[in-house]
């Protein structure tokens, strides 16, 4: 199971979102997501659990808990969306600040 963990302690690494959820059974993987340009935590991260029942017993004791100070939301994370590669585009817009936009990115 796939979990999402969000409202993390921006000093929260990967290592230590793994030890959270070790208590109730094998992670497989623990990831907090990080800034790409500067980094820094995003405050939120994802842990993988081989076990079901292991990872619906963690998300029910977890979800609330806290961690560091803050109250950590401990859900099953949802399946990411595909999102169109469509060029997007830019908007009208009044007073000649819009237009522009769109194209591919490579």
């Amino acid at each position: 199971m796939n979990i999402y963990v969000s409202n993390l302690s921006f000093n929260v690494q990967d290592e230590d979102l793994k030890e959270f959820f070790a208590e109730y059974g094998e992670v497989t993987s623990a990831k907090v997501i990080t800034d790409k340009f500067t980094g820094r935590s995003r405050g939120f991260g994802f842990v993988e659990m081989s076990d079901d029942a292991a990872a619906q017993k963690a998300l029910q004791e977890l979800d609330g808990a806290t961690v560091e100070g803050r109250a950590i939301k401990v859900s099953e994370a949802k399946p990411r969306e595909q999102r169109p590669n469509n060029g997007g585009g830019g908007g009208g817009g009044r007073r000649n600040f819009g237009g522009g936009g769109g194209g591919n990115r490579w």
